[in-house]
């Protein structure tokens, strides 16, 4: 039996809303270690769109997007960089980065953190994230304390949130 136009009609409204995603930007600034120079902090910061193609699958998933730059002197002053964010809150309490980038040697490298969300400390848990670089074999080689100002970059940040 054909299906009815009107059905037709639902089922692609229905399949519009599932494919609508969202957007926004974020900037996390603060200092890296090189595990080769212990003691020793450099500046270190990354400003990243983070987009959900879709609000549904994100909802079932936690899994968005990044793409951006890194500053991470003297690896890199200013590399494009792009991965992935798992933003999980409620249920597992996380929002981990995973951002992948090449350095000024041409050699590839990844950023991977993850701020732990606790209920009674949330401006904290929301606003920090430690995070380790790692080279190509996954080795760390520098360790990273990043906060996200919430003084200076609040504003902007509710104002990027997008509908995609």
């Amino acid at each position: 039996m054909p299906a009815r136009p009107g059905i037709e009609r639902i089922r692609a409204a229905n399949t519009l809303r599932s494919g609508m995603g969202f957007q926004f930007a974020e900037t996390m600034t603060g200092t890296v270690e090189w595990d080769k120079e212990p003691g020793v902090r450099h500046p270190f910061s990354f400003d990243v769109i983070v987009e959900a193609a879709s609000i549904r699958v994100h909802l079932r998933d936690g899994k968005a997007t990044l793409h951006g730059t890194v500053h991470a002197p003297p690896l890199t002053r200013a590399a494009d960089a792009e991965g992935t964010i798992t933003i999980r809150p409620v249920g597992q309490r996380i929002i981990r980065y995973e951002l992948q980038f090449a350095g000024d040697d041409g050699n590839l490298y990844e950023l991977v953190g993850q701020k732990d969300i606790r209920w009674r400390d949330l401006t904290r848990s929301f606003t920090y994230l430690p995070a380790e670089i790692l080279d190509g074999e996954h080795r760390r080689i520098g360790a990273c304390q990043t906060t996200f100002n919430l003084k200076r970059d609040g504003w902007n940040f509710l104002r990027s949130f997008r509908r995609l």
